[in-house]
């Protein structure tokens, strides 16, 4: 039996708010610089997605941490500075043969709920965790889609789902 795929980047446009609308919302991106062979290029697809849809490239900050554990840091001050409509952390943590995979992974993804529910906007969890490169370079604008663009279109939702 076939192993079916589920591309990341397919959503359906017309469940979205108008550019309009987004012409006037904020967002933000914290990208990880580790990886940047994946976390690159999922930040590309994330500002292409969210001008595409209406959101001025002025009205996107885009700021870069060292690796993806630092990301809540960056979303929680961005969350301050900036006051942002939603936020996006994208990062890569591949596997390796230490726990650091599972420390790290632990702590971004309880970091970013945390944000979740004591911020003040939607932080959208853009971060892979996969066994091998190979896995997240198909996540990140291979075959699979890019992660990236399914971090904006959510992060669209979610800063009009109470509007």
């Amino acid at each position: 039996m076939a192993t079916k795929y589920h591309n990341l980047s397919d959503y359906d446009a017309d469940a979205l708010p108008s550019a309009d609308i987004l012409s006037r919302q904020r967002y933000a991106i914290v990208v990880a610089d580790w990886n940047s062979n994946v976390t690159f290029p999922m930040c590309q697809g994330a500002i292409d997605t969210l001008v595409q849809h209406g959101v001025p490239l002025d009205n996107i900050v885009v700021k870069h941490v060292p690796g993806t554990f630092e990301l809540t840091y960056a979303a929680k001050t961005l969350q301050r500075q900036e006051s942002p409509h939603a936020i996006i952390v994208i990062g890569c943590v591949v596997q390796g043969d230490t726990p650091h995979f599972d420390y790290v992974c632990q702590g971004v993804t309880i970091g970013v709920a945390k944000l979740n529910s004591e911020g003040v906007c939607p932080v959208i969890f853009s971060v892979l965790t996969t066994l091998t490169m190979e896995q997240a370079e198909e996540r990140a604008g291979g075959r699979l889609g890019n992660k990236g663009v399914e971090g904006a279109v959510t992060a669209i939702k979610m800063a009009n789902l109470f509007a």
